[in-house]
């Protein structure tokens, strides 16, 4: 979402400025430059528009859903959804489609599933894909609850329990990349791999910095100062701006390379005014206590923990998440395969064949099916 209205000049430069000019096109680069870091401050902002769908609204053209993009096959779209679970008494949107060893697929801050349009039609032809929507987000409930990080971990745990029913690869981007780390901690006799796409989460010396820095900037000088009244007010105008179609081209333009994906369609699903009348404040739950609470969790807590096949697929010139973070949990977690990739935030909306093609080599050769799969026992 964009904050520029509530930030000073300095700080709308930092946080809006372009990237320089770079090649669109995916490559793989021996020597990753970019040591760009993801915060919390930049997450908030800029993430959820960047991830193509708001919590605000849904896609609102159908047909141009149905269009291809890049010779690639694109997940059909309905206004009304694919399929629904019922989870702690709140309806979940997912997607599922193909046969085989099932991929789970977890999207980022503000996504949905429909942000792996590109994907799941591809993936589907050797696997059985489903992709998710997590609380809050997408067509899943816009729940009135207190947002924790724990409970996108505890959702997806249950819809593997409940709806996959099986061992799967779990991948995920961004925020969706942190969750899957977590679910194989927390259910690892059923998770046989984990795919990130520049994913969220700091290591814990990198987590205690950040703070400190926060503490100065802008705990002290505005959170801190600043009563409830005041936050939703600033908010409210927040989540009102962020659907303005100038401000949601620039910032997407500013994180997708490759700014032919940026288009009507992207957009317009952004700027559609908000239809559920329980976004606005999951909005401000999630702006004023998830994303300035995260610091519990750490990339070493969770990947300390872990034991399956990572593989870490990159977009190496995101303006967050750099590949120097990529290198250092390829060097924190020796069972790891890195592939670089010349794209953004989003490598799988941006170079999906790239990533699809990373995703597929990685499946096949590092994590293969069961040779006798039985349903778990729950």
């Amino acid at each position: 979402m964009s904050a520029s209205c509530a930030l000073t000049p300095s700080v709308r430069t930092e946080l809006f400025s372009s990237s320089s000019k770079r090649s669109i096109f995916p490559a793989q680069i021996s020597r990753p430059r970019n040591k760009c870091e993801i915060s919390r401050r930049d997450f908030a902002v800029r993430g959820i528009v960047a991830s193509g769908v708001s919590v605000m609204g849904t896609p609102s053209s159908p047909s141009a859903a149905s269009q291809s993009v890049q010779g690639s096959e694109r997940l059909a779209f309905k206004p009304e959804g694919y399929n629904f679970w019922k989870w702690r008494g709140h309806k979940i949107h997912y997607v599922v489609q193909g046969e085989g060893l099932p991929l789970v697929l977890i999207h980022g801050f503000g996504a949905s599933a429909f942000h792996w349009r590109y994907n799941i039609p591809e993936l589907a032809k050797k696997y059985k894909v489903y992709a998710l929507d997590l609380l809050g987000f997408g067509w899943s409930d816009k729940a009135l609850i207190e947002y924790d990080a724990m409970v996108w971990t505890d959702q997806v745990i249950d819809f593997m329990k409940e709806i996959v029913k099986e061992p799967a690869v779990v991948v995920g981007n961004s925020l969706g990349g942190f969750t899957a780390l977590s679910v194989a901690v927390g259910l690892p006799e059923q998770v046989t791999g984990v795919a990130l796409l520049n994913s969220a989460g700091q290591f814990a010396a990198e987590s205690r910095k950040r703070e400190e820095a926060e503490e100065t900037v802008i705990t002290k000088f505005i959170v801190k100062p600043l009563k409830e009244i005041f936050q939703r007010v600033v908010l409210g105008f927040l989540f009102w701006q962020a659907k303005q179609p100038s401000r949601i081209e620039s910032v997407l333009k500013s994180v997708y390379i490759n700014t032919a994906n940026v288009d009507d369609y992207l957009v317009e699903s952004i700027s559609k005014p908000a239809t559920d009348p329980n976004a606005g404040e999951v909005y401000y739950r999630l702006m004023t206590r998830f994303l300035t609470n995260q610091s519990k969790y750490t990339l070493d807590s969770v990947l300390s923990k872990m034991t399956c096949p990572l593989l870490l697929v990159w977009g190496d010139l995101d303006p967050w998440v750099g590949p120097a973070k990529a290198e250092k949990i390829k060097a924190f977690y020796s069972n790891s395969s890195l592939v670089h990739l010349q794209a953004g935030h989003c490598p799988h909306d941006e170079v999906p064949e790239a990533v699809n093609i990373a995703l597929l080599d990685w499946l096949s050769n590092v994590v293969s099916k069961p040779s006798s799969p039985k349903a778990m026992e729950m």
